[in-house]
C-alpha cells in the first residue's frame, strides 16, 4: 500500500543542539506507531514537522503524497490535554465541530449535514451522552474522547496524538487507546502516537519509533525493548524488566517516568 506518512533523511537542529539526525520512516494506512523516549528527545518536535509548525533542518516529509503543511486536511491531531476554563461556554459537540471550520472562513456544510457529521464521530467515540454538556464539565476521560472524536471529524487519513494520556486514571488510559485503535481498524487511519504511558500503548502498536539523544531505533515492541538496544541508545545501562504483560524501563539517564 502507499504510505499515508514518508519521513526520508530528516534531521532536526535546535541551534547547535541535534534532536535526531537521519531519519526515515514510512508509516501506511491502518499502522499504530508509537513514539516513545525521554523527555526532550524530539517526540513532540517531530509532530510539529508533520503538522507544517517547524521546518527540518534537513530531509523531506510528506502525507498522503503531499508536503508537509499548515492546516493539512490529511492529518488530524489531538494535543495535549491542557486545563479548560470553567468560563469556556463550548459544548461537546460545538468542541468536535471546529475540527470541521473551525481553521476556515465562510459557510458551514450544507442543510444539516454538519450536525450529522458532528452526531456520528461522538457517537463513534461513546461520547454522544454528553454531546450537549459544557466541555469544563466532563472529566480527564471524557474530555478526551471529545478530542478525539475534533481530530476525526474531518476524517483524516493520520491521526497524530500528543501525549493523549497525561492526567488519565490507567482505566481512562486504556479507554482511550482502544477507542484510537478501534478507529484505524475500522477506516484504516494511520496513527502515530506519543506517550510517556508505555503499557496502555503496547497491545496495540505495530512499531515503535524509540527517540533518544540524537539518536533512533524503529521496530516491533519486542525488537525495540530491551536491555541491550536502550543502553545502546543511550550510552549507559538501562534495564527492561517484563513482568506478566506490563514492561518497566529503569535506568533511564532522564528523570521522566514511565509506566
Amino acid at each position: 500500500m502507499t504510505p499515508i506518512l514518508a519521513i526520508d533523511d530528516a534531521t532536526l537542529n535546535y541551534g547547535s543542539r541535534r534532536l535526531w539526525s537521519h531519519l526515515d520512516l514510512t508509516v501506511r494506512p491502518g499502522e499504530f506507531v508509537a513514539v516513545l523516549g525521554a523527555n526532550g528527545s524530539g517526540k513532540t518536535s517531530l509532530l510539529r514537522v508533520l503538522l507544517g509548525r517547524q521546518r527540518l533542518t534537513s530531509g523531506t516529509v510528506t502525507i498522503a503524497g503531499r508536503p508537509a503543511h499548515r492546516g493539512s486536511k490529511d492529518i488530524g491531531y489531538v494535543p495535549q490535554q491542557r486545563r479548560i476554563d470553567t468560563l469556556t461556554p463550548l459544548r461537546a459537540r460545538d468542541l468536535v465541530g471546529l475540527g470541521l471550520d473551525g481553521h476556515r472562513w465562510g459557510l458551514n456544510l450544507p442543510g444539516g449535514g454538519r450536525r450529522r457529521r458532528i452526531d456520528a464521530v461522538l457517537g463513534k467515540v461513546g461520547a454522544d451522552a454528553y454531546a450537549d454538556r459544557p466541555v469544563w464539565l466532563l472529566s480527564g476521560g471524557e474530555q478526551q474522547r471529545v478530542r478525539i472524536a475534533q481530530a476525526l471529524v474531518a476524517e483524516p487519513a493520520l491521526l497524530l496524538c500528543d501525549e493523549p494520556l497525561l492526567s488519565l486514571d490507567p482505566r481512562s488510559q486504556q479507554e482511550v487507546t482502544a477507542l484510537v485503535d478501534e478507529r484505524r481498524r475500522a477506516e484504516g487511519t494511520a496513527v502515530l502516537f506519543v506517550t510517556h504511558e508505555i503499557n496502555p500503548v503496547l497491545p496495540y502498536a505495530d512499531r515503535v519509533l524509540w527517540l533518544a539523544d540524537g539518536r533512533f531505533r524503529i521496530g516491533t515492541v519486542d525488537e525495540v525493548l530491551t536491555s541491550e538496544v536502550l543502553s545502546e541508545m543511550y550510552r549507559t545501562q538501562v534495564d527492561v524488566i517484563r513482568t506478566g504483560d506490563r514492561v518497566l524501563v529503569a535506568g533511564l539517564p532522564d528523570p521522566a517516568h514511565f509506566s
